[in-house]
């Protein structure tokens, strides 16, 4: 399987670590050449992963209080 490239947001947080580390480079200014365009902006967002709450896949694994039963007699 082909291994998937980083993102737009990614990338963009790669750079703003390397400018942060003193490489020198500069990011561009919105609708210069070369800079994301809005519409890979809208595009990233629609492929945007949603962060899940910490244990959300495991609510199946918790156990149910058991319900008093009702007496015969």
């Amino acid at each position: 399987m082909p291994k998937k490239k980083p993102g737009l947001y990614a990338n963009i947080h790669a750079k703003q670590e390397r400018i942060a580390h003193g490489s020198g480079e500069k990011m561009r200014k919105p609708r210069s050449k070369g800079a994301p365009t809005d519409k890979a902006f809208a595009q990233s967002e629609k492929t945007e992963k949603t962060a899940k709450k910490p244990g959300a896949n495991r609510r199946h694994l918790r156990r149910r209080k058991a319900k008093p039963r009702a007496r015969r007699g």
